[in-house]
């Protein structure tokens, strides 16, 4: 173990909650007195300065000192061995080595390195967690108000709805920094669903929530359609499939039993896999910014991937490794999300974003549709031609 290595551990501990910043900074000035051969196997790190020596390094008084070495002697971090007088003093062997002393004493800090190093990950773990639920809420809620804004042949009585719940919501977390986790998490699910019903999609292909009359013109043109049926898409011609599930939704087979039968292997699909080529565009008008023939079909928009990545500044690498990842038509939404937040200013580096898309569609943590949806709600734009 190493001076360096015990230093570093003692400015972190304050993450922890173990000991605070004014502890945390004696231990580690206590760790840099110490020589670095002291660290080495069979030495002793023994610290024989006094209190008034302490207190004038850390700009402390000495009886603060005093205090903040119990404290971090109750944590177990440093031992403590005085004489009958109070003083710290080695004592040596014939040939000048420190053999024994009274002072403060390092070992147990070397022993339990391990374990402390352990806490000091998991408390930024943590950290790292409730700063991505923190995101997601508060890009949550930003979504389901633009959604609310932009849903305007929302039925009024839905969305006065919609609206209070948001604001009921929105007083249980109160301020979300403050907020735990598991109550971020919470209020995010229920935020999610409120954006669903407010762009009227629905939340599993099988089942739906309300039935497909309801849904009004300008609802069926800009978002998804609703479906009371889990064979719906089995009743509607092969053109009208291609255009609106598009690739991202695997074809279901046309007999009922081969349909059922899908239905048990794969009881719910990804959100993601519901993106129909009308959102894509209605989120993406940078198509038409740079002046890309609107694709009709998931082979256009394939097509013109290369010119997008020409246009965004996206590497020929980069875009195979989406390709290969992905495929070549989720590899091209991909793409075009790329491209709007460029526009928008979102994105400094294309070919940095592209591949880090990349590498969370590997791990399973891409979500077009959340991208998509986030996007779509930002824009009312007039209808396709």
């Amino acid at each position: 173990m190493t001076r360096g290595q015990l230093a570093v551990l003692a400015q972190n501990l304050p993450c922890t909650g173990m000991v605070n910043a004014t502890e945390a900074y004696l231990l580690t000035t206590l760790i840099n007195t110490a020589p670095a051969e002291a660290f080495d196997k069979g030495g002793r790190p023994i610290i024989f300065k006094s209190n008034q020596q302490l207190a004038f390094e850390i700009n402390r008084s000495a009886g603060r000192v005093s205090r903040l070495l119990s404290r971090l002697f109750d944590a177990g971090l440093i031992t403590m061995q005085d004489s009958g007088n109070y003083k710290r003093y080695p004592t040596r062997d014939v040939e000048g080595v420190i053999v024994d002393g009274c002072g403060i004493d390092l070992r147990i800090l070397i022993v339990r390195y391990r374990e402390l190093d352990e806490l000091v990950r998991q408390a930024r773990v943590e950290k790292a967690a409730a700063n991505a639920a923190l995101r997601r809420y508060r890009g949550t809620l930003r979504n389901l108000r633009r959604a609310l804004a932009s849903a305007y042949c929302l039925p009024q009585r839905i969305r006065a709805r919609l609206e209070v719940r948001l604001e009921k919501v929105a007083t249980l977390v109160g301020i979300a920094t403050r907020a735990p986790s598991a109550l971020l998490l919470r209020a995010t699910a229920l935020l999610e669903w409120f954006v669903e019903r407010a762009m009227r999609l629905p939340r599993r292909p099988e089942v739906a929530f309300a039935p497909q009359d309801s849904a009004c013109r300008c609802a069926e043109s800009g978002m998804h359609r609703q479906s009371t049926s889990p064979d719906s898409h089995e009743e509607s011609s092969d053109s009208q499939c291609t255009a609106t599930a598009g690739p991202m939704t695997s074809a279901r087979e046309l007999t009922p039993d081969a349909g059922r039968r899908r239905a048990v292997k794969q009881p719910r699909r990804s959100r993601q896999e519901m993106v129909a080529l009308q959102d894509i565009l209605r989120a993406i008008p940078a198509l038409r910014t740079y002046g890309l023939a609107l694709p009709r079909s998931w082979a256009d928009l394939a097509r013109i991937a290369p010119q997008m990545c020409r246009i965004a500044g996206i590497s020929d690498d980069a875009r195979r490794r989406a390709v290969d990842q992905m495929g070549e038509h989720r590899a091209a939404v991909a793409i075009a999300i790329t491209l709007q937040k460029l526009d928008r200013q979102e994105v400094s580096s294309p070919d940095g974003y592209l591949r880090a898309m990349t590498e969370r569609a590997g791990s399973g943590e891409l979500h077009l549709s959340r991208s998509i949806f986030g996007l779509a709600a930002r824009y009312t734009m007039e209808p396709l031609p």
